[in-house]
C-alpha cells in the first residue's frame, strides 16, 4: 500500500487459489492481482515449471508496461521463474529473502543452491534483518571480486537491509488487565521450526509454579497433536486454551487477552508476531535466535536461549515484570509506533528501485559467465536452462508477436472516461434525432465501440 502511495503502479502476481481465485481481480481500486492457472500442491507453494510460466509472465509483464519485478521468498517457484524469464525483456529484477535456511541438511543444502542460482543475474537482494543478510550472503554466494585485488571477495554492493513492519494504529493495547490471572499468548505455525516442542516441555512446568497462570495458543500445523496431548497428560484444559488457526483480523483481540507473548521459535529472520504483540501492549518473551534481538529494545522483551530451562527462566522473570507493573502497555505501544511504519519502509524500498533503474544492465553473455560460476555441476545445467529459456522466448516472439498483445493504456484517466462516456451520450442522441436510420441501429452501435474499449485494455486502468 504504501508504493501506491507514492503513485508507484503496482501488479501482484501468484498462483491460482482454490475454489474461485483465478484470472484477474482488484484488491484495491489500484491493486491489480493475476492469478496465473498453477495449482498449489502442499502449503501453498507450486512445483517448480521453468518454462511453463514463461507464456503467462511475458504477456503479462508486457500487457502491463513493468519495468521491474520484485520477487519474495527463497522458496517461491514463481518468483524463481519471473527473475528467470524477466531479463529476456530488458525488465529489472529485485528479491526479498524473509527467512534463515540452514547449511547441512538435503533441503537447505538444495534449496541454497536453487537461490544461488536465482541471485546470480538479480540487480538487488533486500533482507529484512541483518542477521538475514548474512544467512543470505552466504547461502546465495552474493560475493563479488575486488577490481583491484581479485584474489579478495567482498559482499555485493546491491544487499540492502529493510526491516518489516505493521500499522500501529491496528494494534492498540485493550482495557487495563487485573494481574490476578497472567495470559501468556503463543500465536504461530505449530511446526518444529516454531520451537513448539520448548512450548510443549516448558508449558507443564509454567502451569506447576504459578497457579494463576493460563495459556492461549493460537495457530495450526503438524505439532498441534503434541499440545493436545501434553494438555491430556498434565489435564491442563482449563488452563491452556487451544484456538487453532486464527485469522489476521482476530490476531489483534486474541492479543488483547494476554499480558505476556511468548516465542519459542529455533529460526526466525524478524518475527512480525513479535512486534504485533508488542504494539499490542504485551511484554515479549522469546529465544535469543536470528534476527530477533534487532527488533525491540532490551527493556521491552526477555530472551532466552533455545534450552528449556532458560525458557522457564525468562518467563519467570517476565511474570515477575507484569506483576510488579514495570511494564506499561501504552508506552510500548507509542514507542513501537515510533519505530516501524510502512511510509519508510516504502521510501527505502523506492530508493533500491531508483538505483536498479539506473545501474547498467547485464547483456546475456554475462549472465552466462555468472551462471557458468555454479560450480562443475550446478554451473552447466542452469546454464542449459538458461538458453533454452532464451530459445523459448525467441518462439514466443514469434508465434505470438507483442505487437498483437492486448496493451493497457498507461494513460487512462477517469476523468477522460467520463467524458469520453459524455461525448457517447450526446452523439447517440444527435443520431438518433439526425439520422434516418433505426435508432436501435446507432445506440448498438455505441454500446459496441465502448464494450470493445473495455476488452481493449483502454478502460480497464
Amino acid at each position: 500500500m504504501g508504493l501506491l502511495t507514492r503513485l508507484l503502479q503496482v501488479i501482484v502476481i501468484t498462483h491460482s487459489h482454490a475454489p474461485d481465485r483465478v484470472g484477474v481481480r482488484w484488491l484495491l481500486p489500484s491493486l491489480k492481482v493475476y492469478y496465473i492457472p498453477f495449482l498449489p500442491i502442499a502449503s501453498s507453494a507450486t512445483l517448480p515449471n521453468f518454462f511453463t510460466s514463461l507464456p503467462y509472465l511475458r504477456t503479462i509483464l508486457l500487457r502491463e508496461h513493468i519495468h521491474l519485478i520484485h520477487a519474495h521468498a527463497s522458496l517461491s517457484s514463481i518468483g524463481h521463474e519471473g527473475i528467470l524469464h524477466s531479463h529476456l525483456m530488458g525488465i529489472r529484477t529485485v528479491f526479498t529473502d524473509h527467512s534463515l535456511f540452514g547449511f547441512e541438511d538435503a533441503a537447505s543444502i538444495l534449496t541454497n543452491k536453487l537461490l544461488a542460482g536465482t541471485l546470480r543475474n538479480v540487480d538487488a537482494v533486500i533482507c529484512v534483518s541483518h542477521t538475514g543478510r548474512e544467512n543470505t550472503v552466504l547461502r546465495g554466494e552474493l560475493f563479488e571480486r575486488d577490481p583491484v585485488n581479485p584474489s579478495e571477495l567482498s559482499v555485493r554492493q546491491s544487499v540492502y537491509v529493510i526491516p518489516n513492519a505493521l500499522v500501529a494504529d491496528e494494534f492498540k493495547p485493550g482495557p487495563p488487565k487485573s494481574t490476578d490471572i497472567i495470559t501468556i499468548v503463543v500465536l504461530s505455525r505449530l511446526a518444529y521450526r516454531k520451537g513448539i516442542d520448548l512450548l510443549v516441555a516448558t508449558a507443564p512446568r509454567i502451569c506447576a509454579a504459578f497457579p494463576n497462570v493460563r495459556f492461549i495458543v493460537g495457530g495450526d500445523g503438524p505439532k498441534l497433536i503434541d499440545l493436545l496431548q501434553m494438555r491430556e497428560k498434565y489435564l491442563l484444559q482449563d488452563r491452556i486454551e487451544l484456538l487453532g488457526s486464527v485469522r489476521h483480523s482476530d490476531v489483534r483481540s486474541v492479543l488483547h487477552q494476554g499480558a505476556i507473548f511468548m516465542n519459542t521459535s529455533l529460526t526466525e529472520s524478524f518475527g512480525i508476531a513479535i512486534l504485533e504483540a508488542a504494539c499490542a501492549g504485551l511484554y515479549v518473551v522469546s529465544t535469543r535466535v536470528g534476527g530477533v534481538p534487532e527488533i525491540l529494545p532490551k527493556d521491552m522483551i526477555s530472551f532466552a536461549e533455545p534450552e528449556e530451562d532458560d525458557v522457564f527462566r525468562a518467563i519467570s522473570e517476565a511474570i515477575d515484570i507484569v506483576r510488579a507493573g514495570k511494564h506499561d502497555p501504552q508506552t510500548a505501544h507509542e514507542r513501537v509506533k515510533t519505530f516501524y511504519n510502512w511510509e519508510d519502509v516504502a521510501s527505502r524500498t523506492e530508493k533500491v528501485y531508483d538505483a536498479v533503474i539506473k545501474s547498467p544492465q547485464m547483456e546475456l553473455w554475462e549472465r552466462m559467465q555468472r551462471t557458468m560460476e555454479l560450480g562443475p555441476f550446478a554451473g552447466p545445467i542452469y546454464t542449459i536452462i538458461l538458453i533454452v529459456d532464451c530459445l523459448f522466448f525467441l518462439f514466443l516472439e514469434w508465434w505470438m508477436p507483442r505487437e498483437d498483445l492486448d496493451y493497457v493504456n498507461t494513460h487512462w484517466d477517469a476523468r477522460k472516461f467520463s467524458r469520453l462516456v459524455e461525448r457517447q451520450k450526446a452523439k447517440a442522441v444527435e443520431d438518433i434525432t439526425y439520422r434516418p436510420s433505426p435508432p436501435s441501429t446507432d445506440a448498438n452501435s455505441d454500446i459496441h465501440v465502448l464494450m470493445s474499449s473495455s476488452s481493449s485494455g483502454t478502460v480497464n486502468r
